[in-house]
C-alpha cells in the first residue's frame, strides 16, 4: 500500500507489526510475519534511512517506530522533494531549449534547418549583430550572463546603444545578480537607464541571447565561449519560444536600481535559485558557474541554507525545505 512512498510490502509489515507490537525484537518480528531473520533486518535498514524507526529513550539498543502521523509525514515529504527535483530538472531542461537549438546546428553544418544562419567567428558574429542593430525598429531583448562586463567592451556597446534608443527601439537588458558587485557594469546599467533602457537582474540566466524585433535571434552555440561562433535564428516558433522565455524571466527580475525583494519565506532570489539548484544535484563548483560567482561565494550560500533548516545532508535540506514551502509541494 506504501509502494509510492518508497516503502516494499516486507518493509511496511514489518513497520506495522513494529506499530502494533512495539516490544518485538528481531526473531520475534520474524517469527510473527513468517519471513526470515534477514529480510527483518533488511527492512530495518531501509526504514532508519527513511527515518520511521529510532532508538527506544527507555531501553537502549531497542528501536522503536515512529507513530503513523509523522512517518507518513517523512515519507510524503520525501517523495515531495524528489517530485520537486525532477520538475525542476525539466524546467531547466527546457530553459536551456535555445542552447540545444544551437549546439545541435553546430553539429549539423552540412544540412542547414530552414531559419537558421550559422556565424562562424567573432568577426562574422559581430557583423551580424550590428546589421541587426542598425536595422532593428521596434525591440531588443537581451540575456548577458555571467559577473561584470570589461570596461572596453562596455565602451564599445555605447554607441551602438545610443543610436538605437535614439531611435525608439525599446532596450531591455537581462544581467546576473553578480554585475552588482561590478562598479564599471552598474555604472553601464545606470547610464543605459538614463536614457531610456530598462536593465533587470535576476540570479541565473539560462544563455547569452539577443532578440531583434522579435523576429531574429542570436545565440552562441557555447555557453563557455561565446566567440567560438553563434548562430542567428529567424523561425517563427522558434522566436516565439524565445521571447517567451525572455519575458518569463524578465517578469521575474529585478529592477537593477533596487534592493532584492525577499519572498514570504525571507529568501533572496539569489538563495531561492541556489535551492533549486541544489534540487537539481549540481555541485557548489556548477552552482557558482551558474551564478557567476565564486566557488567558495556558491559553497557560502549552500552551506548558510542549511544551517538555516538544521539539515545534515543535501537530501535532508531537499526534504525540510519542502516542509519548509521553500520548494513546491506538489507538480
Amino acid at each position: 500500500m506504501l509502494a509510492t512512498l518508497g516503502l516494499d510490502a516486507t518493509a511496511e509489515a514489518v513497520y506495522r507489526a513494529m506499530l502494533a507490537h512495539p516490544s518485538d525484537g528481531v526473531l520475534a518480528l520474524a517469527d510473527r510475519l513468517g519471513i526470515g531473520e534477514a529480510d527483518v533486518r533488511q527492512s530495518l535498514d531501509l526504514l532508519s534511512e527513511l527515518a520511521l524507526i529510532r532508538p527506544s529513550y527507555e531501553r537502549a539498543g531497542e528501536l522503536r517506530a515512529v507513530p503513523p502521523e509523522v512517518g507518513m509525514e517523512i515519507l510524503m515529504a520525501r517523495q515531495q522533494a524528489e517530485l520537486a527535483a525532477q520538475q525542476l530538472r525539466i524546467e531547466a531542461s527546457r530553459a536551456a531549449a535555445a542552447q540545444l537549438i544551437a549546439e545541435f546546428a553546430d553539429l549539423s553544418p552540412a544540412a542547414p534547418s530552414p531559419g537558421v544562419e550559422q556565424l562562424v567567428g567573432l568577426d562574422e558574429i559581430r557583423a551580424r549583430i550590428t546589421g541587426l542593430a542598425h536595422g532593428a525598429r521596434t525591440d531588443l531583448m537581451t540575456f548577458a550572463p555571467g559577473g561584470g562586463h570589461r570596461a572596453d567592451s562596455v565602451e564599445a556597446a555605447k554607441t551602438s546603444d545610443l543610436v538605437l534608443l535614439n531611435r525608439g527601439v525599446r532596450m531591455r537588458s537581462l544581467f546576473q545578480d553578480s554585475v552588482r558587485n561590478s562598479q564599471t557594469t552598474v555604472a553601464y546599467a545606470l547610464w543605459l537607464s538614463e536614457l531610456g533602457g530598462e536593465v533587470r537582474t535576476a540570479p541565473d540566466l539560462p544563455t547569452r541571447l539577443m532578440i531583434f524585433d522579435r523576429s531574429t535571434a542570436v545565440i552562441p552555440v557555447s555557453s563557455d565561449d561565446s566567440s567560438a561562433g553563434a548562430v542567428l535564428l529567424t523561425g517563427q516558433g522558434t522566436l516565439t519560444a524565445l521571447c517567451a522565455l525572455f519575458e518569463n524571466v524578465w517578469s521575474s527580475a529585478q529592477p537593477l536600481g533596487t534592493s532584492e525583494e525577499k519572498t514570504e519565506g525571507g529568501l533572496s532570489p539569489q538563495e531561492t535559485t541556489v535551492i533549486r539548484l541544489l534540487a537539481q544535484g549540481l555541485t557548489d563548483e556548477a552552482i557558482a558557474k551558474r551564478l557567476a560567482v565564486s566557488p567558495r561565494t556558491a559553497r557560502r550560500l549552500a552551506n548558510g541554507l542549511m544551517e538555516r533548516l538544521g539539515a545534515a545532508s543535501r537530501f535532508e535540506f531537499g526534504v525540510r525545505s519542502v516542509q519548509r514551502g521553500w520548494l513546491p509541494h506538489s507538480m
